[in-house]
């Protein structure tokens, strides 16, 4: 069966927790919808986990949410659930504490991207916590570099997302910081994050609407993984 386009709510607003949607496919691997505020893994991110409510009340629980074919969002739910009719509608909900904690932490590793001007060559986010990987021959400081990524956290920097084309982004290849993952083309349209002055570059992940929100943040552990490879490791007490 063909999966269907669904519309990415989550682009637009990152704070919406749940939305009405109609099933356009049930398949092997899981519930298409035709609008979903479930973020499919992708860019280091995890997808969303949560609920899908049926018209009569019984609940389906949304174990992963990764992304199909053409455009399609695909929830993933627990093995041996009875599969929902196509057609019908649901009411999609996300487990909202741990995505607002992925929010966080995603930002803030945008916060310790612009702390270091060099190319990222990988990195994972987390709930506890993340991992940031750069292309750099020597490590800093993690106690000096805890006490500038809180200030950039305290100075509260307006986060905000808007869209450039594929020309633009081709015109400014600099925005491009990660050399682990290019961003997505062919849309016509790329997905930029700007936190206030601090940073610019593309994401087509969810983030808090300003850097105060991410509270304390601990840059807990730099590993060397290599000649020019350094891990960051990175975490939210709170």
């Amino acid at each position: 069966m063909h999966e269907g386009h669904s519309k990415p709510l989550f682009q637009e607003d990152a704070y919406r927790q749940s939305c009405v949607a109609q099933i356009v496919a049930v398949t092997a691997t899981g519930v298409v919808l035709d609008q979903t505020v479930f973020y499919p893994l992708g860019g280091g991110q995890p997808g969303d986990t949560g609920t899908l409510t049926q018209a009569d009340g019984s609940v389906l629980t949304v174990v992963d949410t990764r992304k199909g074919e053409d455009g399609a969002i695909v929830h993933q739910l627990v093995e041996g659930s009875e599969p929902p009719t196509a057609g019908s509608v649901v009411t999609a909900s996300i487990d909202w504490p741990r995505r607002y904690r992925h929010m966080r932490m995603h930002t803030c590793m945008h916060l310790l991207g612009s702390l270091i001007p060099e190319p990222v060559t990988g990195g994972n986010v987390g709930a506890e916590k993340s991992r940031l990987d750069f292309n750099l021959p020597e490590s800093p400081d993690k106690h000096e570099l805890t006490t500038q990524l809180n200030a950039l956290i305290e100075a509260d920097h307006p986060v905000s997302t808007r869209w450039i084309s594929d020309a633009e982004l081709d015109a400014n290849p600099e925005l491009v910081r990660t050399m682990s993952v290019s961003p997505p083309r062919g849309a016509g349209r790329i997905r930029l994050l700007q936190i206030g002055n601090v940073d610019l570059q593309p994401c087509g992940g969810t983030h808090v609407r300003s850097t105060g929100e991410i509270g304390t943040a601990v840059v807990s552990k730099i590993e060397n993984k290599g000649k020019q490879n350094r891990r960051f490791h990175l975490q939210l007490p709170d």
